[in-house]
């Protein structure tokens, strides 16, 4: 059998993700993306936004052009929504899994890059459960060819992180000021480390982490937030409460994880415990959500819930980030 591709740990250097003239040209993290240039993606993002119950926005601006959602990981919500915003800017969509690729039959990854390249793609959307394969892929493709990270290993995933920054800003107006905690297992969320990158360059004013002890983030990882074990000390007073999955399927070792009702008991979002948190709170999570574990069922349904705004959200934010490198691509 032949033995799994392994791949370098590549910087994310900012240089890699714009082209000299400084436009965005990869989207791989928002971390090293300046306040102004995710500011802008917002609002861009913002003008497909479609009313509930009204026709969605269209546009012909990726007439000619050609997706390919690479999807080796399973997924629902960000697959599906890569898939109609290329549809709705009028692009040629491709969509291949891990199940339908020569991938599993053993092909690099750079062969089966080049062969799309060679048949004229011209955006991969890229999902991995491998760490690097974004930036790796994104150092080898001809200067015509942009990559999306649509979410890679327990790294990044950036549209998710721009998504949950136009939800807080559609309700809450603002970044400062606020104070914004996540909630759950924090050592292995991409989710989490996107949403604080963004949030950090966008000026929140206090981000907590909260999680059990054994799912805390390294103290070097997020150095501009606050860590706690301690859910009713995180909830007071904040404004925004995401709650995480737990991430099984990226942990080794389950020693010292919580069983469910022991997680749900101490660090499981509810209503009663949100008592002490601003009147005007919202709740987020990024799905998909396990009830009665992470968040108690009413609350993930009630008034303060911005979950399905989220999901309408990442089409709207992946319309953005696809509309934005196909102009990068015709300024070249």
């Amino acid at each position: 059998m032949q033995s799994p591709e392994t791949f370098p740990a590549l910087a994310y250097e900012t240089s890699l993700q714009l082209n000299a003239d400084g436009e965005l040209r990869h989207l791989l993290t928002l971390k090293g993306l300046s306040r102004d240039l995710l500011t802008a993606l917002l609002d861009e993002a913002q003008h497909f936004v479609s009313q509930p119950g009204s026709a969605t926005i269209r546009s012909r601006s990726l007439a000619g052009r050609t997706v390919a959602n690479l999807f080796f990981e399973p997924s629902t919500r960000t697959r599906a929504s890569f898939d109609l915003a290329g549809k709705r800017l009028g692009a040629d969509v491709l969509n291949l899994d891990v199940n339908t690729s020569s991938r599993k039959k053993g092909e690099s990854i750079l062969d089966m890059i080049y062969t799309l390249q060679a048949m004229h793609v011209d955006i991969m959307v890229i999902r991995d459960a491998s760490a690097g394969v974004p930036a790796y892929i994104a150092h080898h493709v001809e200067d015509h060819v942009s990559i999306l990270n649509a979410g890679e290993s327990d790294v990044s995933h950036p549209t998710q992180g721009l998504l949950d920054l136009l939800t807080i800003r559609q309700r809450l107006g603002k970044f400062e000021n606020l104070i914004v905690t996540i909630v759950g297992d924090i050592a292995h969320s991409r989710v989490a480390r996107s949403a604080a990158e963004g949030l950090h360059t966008l000026g929140v004013g206090e981000l907590r982490l909260v999680s059990p002890p054994s799912l805390a983030a390294a103290p070097d990882d997020m150095p501009y937030a606050r860590s706690l074990d301690n859910l009713d000390d995180g909830l007071r007073d904040a404004n925004v409460v995401m709650a995480l999955r737990i991430q099984r399927e990226r942990i080794a070792d389950l020693d010292g994880i919580p069983d469910s009702d022991q997680y749900f008991e101490q660090y499981g979002v509810s209503k009663k415990r949100l008592q002490v948190a601003a009147p005007d709170v919202i709740v987020m999570h990024p799905g998909p959500m396990n009830r009665g574990i992470e968040i108690e069922s009413t609350l993930a349904d009630s008034p303060a819930s911005v979950i399905t705004q989220q999901v309408s959200n990442g089409v709207a934010v992946r319309m953005a980030v696809l509309e934005w490198v196909s102009r990068t691509m015709a300024s070249r």
